[in-house]
């Protein structure tokens, strides 16, 4: 939709062929980040041809003045710039926007930027090569935070995956394992998977496309250099979403894509967010719950868990076991990066988990578990089957 005095969002003149490269960009009310944001578009280091397509959604700052100010420089630099928009009293959202600015775009590549963050010069050249190599990808990249002290734990997480764990780290707490300010894919796979979600602000538009993308097959890749300067600040649009939103769309996706493939699971985590994970799972889920399992005494002690709020008679009674006692498959319910934790996975042995899962490779956000499931040692690490024969495909 475009509102009274934006532009009709296409070149005006001669026809153009389209673009090589779509770089996206939502655009609300980013006007202290604007400049240093669209000089990264101008920087880049990119030999095809490339386009800008920016979608402003009823910003009442000052952006528009800053994108008029750029839309010469780019396009005198052989960018052309397709501005779209409106001015309603209220922003449609981010998936709203996206959609929009890939819906004006002609670029066989799209590379989706924030309007808060900042490429580096190689970004498109880098991650167009991989793209063409993985046509059926999500290319995303190491980035760099701002201010730097900022989601260490994330941050970390982000960048030091490895290839495998890009699609088996999947149900963590922490969204899509490639961030989506770094995404770049072809036009035709964003058809295929898209568009995104215009459920408007709360909405995880972006987890919600990932897990599409990852039904149909996708696969992930991240191009192994800091290629993005990405902000953390309090306006940002992702803390919009609120934790319980996230746990019900990542306990839906464990159920449809991991435990399909089980008769039966423990549950790593006693405690509260174990049994947090259990009562929010589907009946027919909580069947195949074979016990809990832990490594506090008092817990063990009990012997079970007693699901009180069961509509079921007699109400469900789920053992408790110690760790040792325990058989896999597991899904893991407790923050990562504990020593004590790590101590315990490794003393559950070899049939707990093969070595690559021994070590912490799933860091939480300081105040969220993290789930995700292992099964019997295989040479790969902790898997879900589909997922993983994804990333053997990719491979």
């Amino acid at each position: 939709m475009l509102a009274r005095g934006y532009p009709v969002a296409r070149a005006i003149g001669p026809a153009r062929a389209p673009a090589q490269v779509s770089v996206i960009l939502p655009v609300h009310d980013a006007e202290p980040w604007l400049d240093e944001c669209l000089g990264s578009v101008l920087q880049q280091d990119f030999e095809g041809s490339m386009e800008l397509s920016i979608f402003n959604d009823a910003s009442k700052d000052k952006s528009m003045t800053i994108i008029e100010k750029w839309k010469k420089k780019l396009e005198d630099s052989g960018i052309l710039v397709v501005i779209g928009g409106h001015d309603s009293p209220s922003p449609r959202g981010v998936g709203y926007s996206k959609n929009q600015a890939v819906a004006q775009s002609s670029g066989s590549h799209l590379c989706f930027l924030d309007a808060d963050d900042v490429m580096m010069p190689q970004r498109v050249r880098l991650q167009h090569e991989a793209a063409l190599r993985h046509p059926k990808s999500i290319i995303g990249c190491q980035v760099t935070r701002e201010p730097p002290n900022s989601t260490e734990r994330y941050t970390r997480w982000i960048n030091q995956l490895a290839p495998n764990q890009l699609l088996t780290q999947v149900f963590t707490s922490n969204g899509p394992t490639v961030i989506m300010p770094t995404w770049f894919c072809s036009r035709a796979w964003f058809a295929h998977v898209g568009p995104f979600d215009e459920g408007g602000r709360g909405v995880p538009e972006d987890l919600l496309f990932f897990y599409e993308h990852l039904r149909k097959g996708g696969g992930v890749v991240r191009v192994d250099q800091s290629l993005l300067l990405y902000r953390y600040h309090p306006g940002a649009a992702t803390h919009s979403v609120l934790e319980t939103t996230i746990w019900a769309h990542r306990v839906r996706f464990l159920e449809e894509q991991a435990l399909p493939h089980w008769a039966t699971f423990t549950i790593w985590n006693a405690g509260r967010q174990g049994r947090r994970l259990y009562r929010s799972l589907t009946t027919g889920s909580q069947r195949k719950v074979a016990a809990f399992c832990d490594v506090d005494e008092n817990k063990i002690r009990k012997g079970f868990y007693c699901y009180e709020d069961s509509q079921e008679r007699p109400k469900p009674r789920i053992p408790v076991l110690h760790f040792r006692a325990a058989r896999p498959p597991f899904v893991i319910c407790v923050k990562l990066w504990l020593h004590a934790w790590e101590k315990c996975l490794k003393g559950a042995g070899q049939r707990a988990c093969p070595p690559s899962a021994m070590r912490p490779a799933i860091p939480s956000l300081e105040a969220e578990p993290v789930y995700t499931p292992t099964r019997d040692p295989s040479p790969v690490g902790p898997d879900v089957p589909s997922l993983q024969a994804a990333a053997e495909k990719q491979s």
